[in-house]
């Protein structure tokens, strides 16, 4: 499987080669933002942004980008929030498809039983198990009240 990057570059000449506009500045976007983490991994004296970090800042701009729909939305700017939907398109074309609400319980349940927690004091390890497992595929702000439900929080 190629890599993140590889695909942004690819993506970006065919987008580009295409005329689309709107895909060419989502992509250049991301590759800016990445460029970006890239400078300040360096100057922390760390490696490159890897593939777990490049997901979450994903996540990161689409978050930013659903919150900025609704505040157009909100004020009757339906040419900007349709401008931010295109993007979030964009973006989340990169995101591993996100687990619905079933298999998101599922998971629950099932690092809970591998940790072996028993109460809402052992909810980091839960969510860290859930980090490594299935990261880019939930949304932990809203899977750690679902964690702490489970564990009688």
């Amino acid at each position: 499987m190629t890599s993140l990057r590889e695909r942004f570059t690819a993506d970006l000449k065919e987008a580009m080669k295409a005329g689309d506009k709107g895909k060419v500045s989502t992509i250049r976007l991301i590759t800016s933002a990445l460029k970006d983490k890239d400078i300040e991994a360096r100057g922390l004296g760390k490696p490159e942004t890897t593939p777990d970090e490049i997901l979450a800042l994903l996540q990161k701009m689409v978050k930013q980008r659903q919150e900025s729909i609704a505040i157009y939305d909100a004020n009757a700017r339906p040419e900007l929030a349709e401008g931010e939907r295109a993007e979030v398109a964009v973006i989340e074309g990169y995101l591993p498809r996100q687990m619905d609400e079933a298999q998101v319980k599922a998971a629950i349940e099932a690092a809970i039983a591998e940790t072996g927690a028993t109460s809402v004091k052992d909810m980091g390890k839960v969510i860290g198990a859930l980090r490594g497992a299935y990261s880019g595929q939930m949304d932990f702000g809203k899977v750690s009240p679902l964690v702490k439900a489970a564990l009688g929080g």
